[in-house]
């Protein structure tokens, strides 16, 4: 396996450029357009492996892939005071914790 098979991707479809973009979360700045999601998937690819190589040879940090890094399953999160108000009352309305009801709602976003 590639280093670059590890990162994680993304196709959408742009409407400004009528095309489909590939997108690797771990390098925001790169992207692949192109006419079917198939190709914009093997250009994105591409461009990140050769960004791995390329910053390898430069000695610059590669960055971690999101597969590869462990996760606490704690965020800490600073939200207005109104945010909060309404959310324990949502949560003592629904008869759940504030913690359980914000899961739920990051959840339900995907």
């Amino acid at each position: 396996m590639n280093r670059h098979d590890r990162y994680t991707y993304r196709v959408i479809w742009s409407d400004e450029d009528e095309m489909f973009v590939g997108l690797c979360a771990e390098f925001g700045l790169l992207s692949h357009l192109d006419d079917t999601p198939e190709k914009a998937f093997s250009g994105i690819r591409d461009v990140v492996a050769f960004a791995v190589k390329a910053l390898d040879e430069d000695g610059t940090p590669i960055p971690e892939p999101l597969s590869t890094r462990r996760y606490r399953g704690t965020i800490t999160l600073r939200i207005p005071p109104e945010t909060h108000r309404a959310l324990a009352i949502d949560a003592a309305e629904a008869g759940v914790s504030m913690n359980r009801l914000a899961a739920e709602r990051l959840l339900l976003r995907r």
